[in-house]
């Protein structure tokens, strides 16, 4: 098993936060409109829309919202148009740092990233200079509450199914498989009848750099938590690692 780490749960509990404030509303809206356009509107043949909508039920979105960003996506009603582009750079200690970006204005955005970046100690990079550093991988993040087998039991099914590895955070468990896999994987833990509360694709770092500076540990979270709250962000990922001698309290006085 791969573990935990402090970043992980501090992630996990702030991912509880913007739900409960709605924010996330918007970025699964956002999921679920270029899935319809890219794929079409049936989630029976169109994977990522599947994923998408059920991500957004496990969240309280409601039906109404979920169709509407289904229609918008596939022309039945007028709305932006969304582009997805990625964005690279480095932060504080020279982490690596990836932003996927859903924007209807290329060009207002890309200055708002540069300017995030250069205000919170980073700089913003050319196309491919992190990308390298990370691999795709598919995540089936499920409550500990809500599942009615044991960490080993639960780690069987899931090797068996072809999944790569189990985490813990706080509160949930979450499989690790090859992207090609995810819903091979996410099946046959339905089949077991294990409620899956978010599956997504996520990158991961090959190797991770540990912050054990306070206050350099404090520039890079203010840097990721700045882009993960721009209005078109819907992925930040990092290399980085907080150190254990780090308390959380510490983090965020």
């Amino acid at each position: 098993m791969a573990g935990h780490s402090k970043w992980a749960n501090i992630k996990h509990k702030k991912a509880r936060q913007d739900a409960q404030k709605g924010k996330i509303f918007t970025k699964l809206g956002r999921e679920i409109l270029v899935a319809a356009r890219e794929g079409g509107g049936d989630p029976n043949n169109n994977f990522r829309l599947k994923i998408a909508i059920e991500n957004a039920r496990a969240a309280n979105m409601p039906n109404d919202n979920i169709q509407r960003a289904i229609q918008r996506g596939t022309g039945g009603t007028e709305g932006e148009n969304y582009e997805e582009l990625r964005y690279e750079g480095y932060g504080p200690g020279g982490v690596a740092i990836m932003v996927d970006i859903m924007t209807d204005n290329r060009n207002r955005t890309a200055g708002e990233v540069r300017h995030i970046f250069s205000k919170n100690g980073g700089n913003l990079g050319e196309t491919g200079c992190v990308n390298w550093m990370f691999q795709e991988k598919g995540q089936l993040t499920i409550s500990k509450e809500n599942c009615n087998l044991s960490e080993d039991d639960l780690l069987m099914v899931a090797l068996e199914a072809g999944a790569e590895d189990l985490e813990e955070n706080e509160g949930e468990f979450v499989i690790i498989t090859e992207p090609n896999e995810m819903e091979t994987v996410r099946q046959a833990l339905i089949d077991e009848g294990i409620e899956i509360s978010e599956a997504k694709t996520n990158q991961i770092p090959q190797n991770t750099i540990e912050i054990s500076d306070l206050e350099q540990a404090k520039k890079v979270i203010r840097l990721f938590e700045a882009l993960e709250e721009h209005d078109d962000s819907q992925g930040v990922y990092s290399n980085f690692e907080i150190a254990d001698s780090i308390s959380e309290d510490d983090l965020f006085k």
